[in-house]
């Protein structure tokens, strides 16, 4: 036969930015799992037509329209279908040219946003962006926002993006800056991930896991430019990217399993443990988004102050795009991108590579920082805090331990996930909050007792408390600081 027509059902009613979602109020197609493909016929084209239900009228994606036939669709190839998320409903739409490109936004669930000032803002974002690059791919975009009573979250694409968001969180300024510190970690993904990637992560093999050790470049740095273009497009102060950026070392320094797992090994391991977390993952397994975020960070800084000021890792990252996706077509290998960073810089990376890529080595943030005249220190610094190390819920009535932070008095004294805290030194506990209390208003060294419940049997330990290991990063611009600092500053936090 020469046609062959192939019936089949989906189940969508899982709601998240990668998983369809249908109702009576819409539907979300997330492409990969609704549409299948010939075995061997990756490249072939494809058209997609909506029958919307009866009460919709409107379809959004970055597909290509046909001329002429309404809510149909056309693909070049099945990489670019899988690539394009579509949204069927009565969603309210509206447009804002940016960049030379026109953009829709299609919103889902209602709001308190106000259309005119996000179509100002979002432009405002996408060129700060574009500027990074000095190019914008795209003919359109469609941004696909999804605004339930809690939400967030996102997901790139090739020409679209889908967002998660909270209905009521455009009116408060923090949760709207918020709001748009995700569209610019997701926009700027047209050029991280989309075009610009580790050489495994396209031409996709659908068949198989895709591994990298490179996530730490396409997520983390990702997550450092936001922060970044949010500054371009007017919206953040280099303080507060600074404060922001101090903090989130001192996320990696205090995490245990930043002291095990490396940059590069939590890349390649986002199979198995990224997206599959358990009770103990803090202690052993570190994101790379978080550590990525921070490797960008300290990359530039290092750039800037090595080039006095004349370079920084926009350089990098135009060059790898340029070179990579524009003049090679492919992916580019974690020797590539370190052979870069060496070239823009002129400066041997190896050692930077193995500490913090490849190794587990602590960040110098004083050193670090400095080269901008920024300083950063440890408000626990000299302090004796006393330390547990346990988290805990309220289950059923029950406080139940749910991680123990490894080295800490908890871990070392014996107590375990699933365990039912019962009592500390003789008093009750009834609350997870109530746990706090008990700790701060004793001293390093002070002993408990701590009864509690396992597998059934009545048990009792006693813990001796150790002091906080965490630190408190607090950032400052130095007022006094040098010119060839300030130069740095403004390559890094302007």
């Amino acid at each position: 036969a020469s046609n062959i027509k192939v019936k089949y059902r989906v189940y969508a009613f899982e709601i998240s930015v990668r998983t369809s979602f249908i109702d009576e109020s819409h539907a979300f197609l997330s492409s990969t799992g609704v549409f299948m493909y010939p075995d061997g016929e990756l490249k072939s084209p494809s058209t997609v037509k909506i029958v919307p239900f009866n009460t919709w009228n409107k379809v959004s994606t970055g597909l290509e329209p046909v001329a002429g036939q309404p809510f149909t669709y056309t693909a070049e190839d099945f990489d670019i279908l899988f690539d394009s998320p579509i949204e069927v409903g009565n969603q309210d739409v509206f447009e804002f040219n940016a960049a030379g490109v026109k953009h829709e936004v299609a919103m889902y669930g209602g709001g308190n946003y106000d259309k005119e000032k996000l179509k100002v803002d979002m432009a405002k974002v996408v060129e700060a962006a574009t500027a990074i690059y000095g190019e914008n791919p795209n003919k359109h975009y469609t941004f696909i926002v999804h605004n339930y009573a809690v939400g967030g979250g996102g997901l790139e694409h090739l020409n679209s993006t889908v967002l998660g968001a909270s209905r009521n969180g455009y009116a408060a300024e923090k949760t709207y800056k918020g709001f748009l510190e995700l569209v610019a970690h997701e926009y700027y993904h047209l050029w991280n991930v989309k075009r610009l990637r580790p050489i495994a992560l396209g031409p996709f093999d659908y068949d198989n896991e895709n591994y990298t050790t490179n996530l730490w470049v396409a997520e983390g740095f990702t997550s450092y430019y936001e922060n970044k273009i949010m500054v371009r497009a007017g919206f953040r102060t280099p303080l507060e990217i600074a404060q922001t950026l101090a903090t989130g070392t001192g996320n990696v320094l205090n995490i245990p399993g930043a002291k095990v797992q490396s940059a590069a090994e939590a890349s390649f391991d986002a199979w198995i443990k990224s997206y599959r977390p358990n009770e103990n993952s803090n202690n052993t397994s570190i994101s790379y988004y978080v550590k990525g975020e921070i490797i960008g960070l300290i990359m530039d800084l290092e750039i800037a102050n090595t080039t006095n000021g004349t370079k920084s890792l926009d350089d990098v990252m135009s060059a790898m795009y340029n070179q990579y996706y524009k003049k090679l077509g492919r992916g580019y290998t974690d020797a590539e991108f370190k052979t870069m960073v060496e070239k823009i810089s002129g400066k041997d990376f190896t050692e930077f590579w193995e500490k913090y890529v490849n190794g587990t080595g602590p960040i110098d943030y004083a050193k670090y920082f400095a080269y901008a005249g920024v300083t950063v220190k440890d408000e626990n610094a000299g302090k004796s805090i006393p330390y547990l190390g346990v988290a805990s819920k309220k289950v059923e009535g029950r406080i139940m331990v749910t991680a123990v932070s490894r080295n800490s008095a908890a871990w070392e004294g014996g107590l375990n996930v699933n365990d039912e805290i019962l009592s500390i030194n003789g008093v009750p506990v009834e609350a997870a909050i109530e746990l706090m209390p008990v700790v701060t208003t004793k001293n390093v060294g002070d002993a408990l007792t701590v009864r509690f419940g396992r597998d059934g049997f009545l048990r009792e330990l006693k813990l001796t408390l150790k002091a906080n290991p965490n630190v408190k990063l607090v950032a400052a611009l130095d007022s006094t600081a040098s010119t060839a600092q300030l130069k740095v500053r403004e390559k890094v936090f302007n």
